[in-house]
């Protein structure tokens, strides 16, 4: 009989992808990254470990939404106090902060556990085409 192979942390290889977001559509950007951090592209995926890759996305500004998103999708946040709803477009969050689109995005696909903020911790997002983590040798990787 063969046996099932537990792959922890420090077996885990994990590698750097550069993935470019210009005229991607953000919600099949965001699912794609989103599988490639949690480590579900790798055989050998284990669902209670840290097993994802290290994620660069560049020109993350230039993500793009289907139809009228861009001026009907609204996010909302709470103060915590009475009335304290708060909302903003997606056009506004993009001239405000134009990488947060994109890292909501992904974000709202990664658990809500621990887990999952260790795995948040592996995305990095940039505006525009140059990083700061070319020491790392990421390698480019398309969006399937």
């Amino acid at each position: 009989m063969r046996q099932t192979t537990i792959v922890n942390r420090e077996k885990a290889n994990k590698k750097w992808f550069v993935v470019d977001a210009e005229n991607q559509v953000v919600g099949r950007l965001a699912a794609f990254v989103a599988s490639v951090l949690r480590g579900k592209t790798k055989p050998t995926f284990t669902p209670n470990a840290d097993m994802g890759d290290y994620v660069i996305i560049i020109n993350a500004e230039k993500a793009i939404f289907t139809a009228k998103k861009e001026e009907d999708k609204v996010y909302y946040h709470h103060s915590g106090y009475p009335g304290g709803l708060k909302s903003i477009t997606a056009a506004k969050l993009r001239a405000k902060k134009p990488t947060a689109i994109v890292e909501k995005a992904i974000y709202g696909m990664l658990p809500h556990t621990k887990l999952g903020n260790k795995q948040r911790r592996n995305l990095f997002v940039v505006a525009g085409s140059e990083h700061k983590y070319a020491a790392q040798k990421p390698e480019r990787l398309e969006v399937r």
